[in-house]
């Protein structure tokens, strides 16, 4: 079977089986070809809720997936390979928050939407990467503990002075590989480009940045402006994308490290055999299948992320 089979074999089955495909914008190119809905993760979560099909695919992440079902508990949410996790989302569990919170009572726990459903369940409120400073700067509570990502929360801690953040070691992998010589290598490399970097991104990256935001921040800074050439520093995936979107201007990589192999997991194949099987039991395996009482408790912080974020 070739590519262009694949894909219109896909599109025949998300019209038989009442299929939404939901892609991250971390996803391949062929993927994100055949998606109806591409974007962040909170974005397509969202997505999500709104639409009216009844099986939604998910190509992406665990957590993502388990987000989309909260917001979506009708539904019926498939991921294309199971085995796509998020390294960061997996380094804290519910006993390590626990013993957190018992040793900081006083302190409002906000959690990075990249987290699993169990972690949310101890949590206060919910940000993304692109929520965060207006949630953090929001909220009346003046201690707060901030998990996983550090790199994040040190970004909003400085958005922040008011606040008193306390921040666990966590982070994302991937992110965390650009150094501070990559992005004076790359600025020297290219004078007139702009450098748009993840928050998630070391500090000492971010702090050379001409701009820093959300996946989706850094891909509608890049439409929007009238600059011709940038340096992203996030996912390698997504100067690709732009190269596609934005033919008239030039993307290059912060760092050719900043690859997710989680994301990279998920294949067209993957998606078209989901697809294949969704209404067999052969799906069984690949559906994404939470408690009422998981979901209730998970779901205030994305409430209240939801509140105070839009």
């Amino acid at each position: 079977m070739t590519i262009s089979q694949a894909k219109a074999k896909i599109e025949e089955y998300k019209k038989q089986k009442d299929i939404c495909i939901l892609a991250h914008s971390y996803e391949s190119r062929d993927i994100i070809e055949i998606a109806d809905f591409t974007g962040d993760s909170y974005k397509l979560s969202v997505d999500a809720s709104k639409v009216k099909n009844k099986n939604i695919v998910f190509a992406g992440v665990h957590f993502m997936a388990q987000t989309a079902k909260m917001l979506s508990p009708d539904k019926n949410v498939y991921m294309p390979n199971t085995a796509a996790g998020c390294e960061m989302a997996e380094q804290m569990d519910v006993d390590t928050l626990a013993a957190m919170k018992k040793k900081e009572p006083d302190r409002l726990v906000v959690a990075y939407v990249n987290t699993t459903a169990e972690l949310k369940t101890l949590c206060d409120v919910c940000v993304t990467s692109s929520s965060a400073v207006k949630i953090v700067s929001a909220l009346k509570e003046k201690k707060i503990l901030f998990i996983p990502d550090c790199n994040l929360g040190d970004f909003v801690k400085k958005a922040c002075p008011d606040k008193d953040i306390m921040l666990f070691n966590g982070g994302c992998p991937a992110h965390q590989r650009a150094t501070k010589a990559d992005a004076i290598a790359a600025k020297a490399a290219h004078p007139e480009a702009l450098l748009l970097v993840h928050p998630e991104c070391r500090p000492e990256v971010t702090a050379l940045a001409d701009y820093v935001g959300s996946t989706s921040g850094i891909m509608q800074f890049a439409h929007k402006s009238d600059k011709k050439e940038f340096i992203i520093g996030t996912e390698m995936s997504i100067a690709e994308h732009l190269e596609f979107e934005c033919p008239d201007k030039k993307f290059f990589l912060l760092s050719k490290n900043i690859i997710c192999p989680n994301m990279r997991m998920t294949t067209l194949m993957d998606v078209y055999s989901i697809c294949k099987d969704i209404d067999t039991p052969a799906a069984s395996d690949r559906e994404i299948i939470m408690s009422d009482e998981l979901i209730r408790k998970a779901r205030v912080c994305i409430d209240k992320m939801i509140e105070l974020g839009g």
